[in-house]
């Protein structure tokens, strides 16, 4: 069973700076492949969730938020269109966000932030530990993703579609190893 790790708030902005394929290639003895920059990593060997993270946050120049999921749960996310009455557009995000665990309740979806005026985020579904949504390519967006902890009341770190995308096909390409 491959596991997905997920590193809170790194690479951002400028801050909590470090290189991932750094981190994979020092992993290698977990068979873990790097998606993007910034800190989301498919874990193919067999290890503990526990381990996994002291394996990962021993390696970082920083305290590190590590969120950790099953592969399936992803493929099965990505399973879904979430998105068909939302035609693509330039100016938009597709994304999900990954809780540290499933909240005790959630707000009804869906959601815009800010709840008055021109939205930055709009909140679509909820699936177990995921949040699906869009959000617009605007620097006040980061305020209204990091308000989603609040919302759910558990961390929540964001990647775009595409980058769950990619994390698919890694995991698609391990399934046939």
């Amino acid at each position: 069973m491959a596991l997905v790790a997920l590193l809170k708030g790194a690479n951002v902005g400028g801050h909590r700076r470090f290189r991932p394929t750094v981190v994979a290639e020092q992993l290698q003895h977990l068979d873990v492949v790097n998606v993007g920059a910034t800190g989301a990593f498919v874990v193919r060997g067999p290890v503990r969730r526990t381990e996994l993270r002291a394996e990962i946050a021993n390696r970082l120049p920083f305290k590190a938020e590590i969120i950790i999921c099953e592969g399936r749960e992803i493929t099965r996310l990505l399973s879904y269109d979430f998105f068909s009455d939302h035609a693509r557009r330039a100016d938009i995000v597709r994304f999900a966000g990954v809780m540290s665990r499933a909240p005790r309740s959630a707000p009804e979806l869906p959601m815009n932030l800010p709840s008055r005026g021109k939205w930055l985020l709009k909140v679509l579904a909820r699936d177990g530990r995921f949040v699906v949504g869009l959000y617009r390519r605007e620097m006040k967006v980061i305020s209204e993703l990091s308000r989603l902890d609040q919302v759910f009341g558990v961390s929540v770190t964001t990647r775009s579609w595409g980058t769950l995308s990619a994390v698919g096909r890694v995991l698609d390409g391990s399934a046939r190893r």
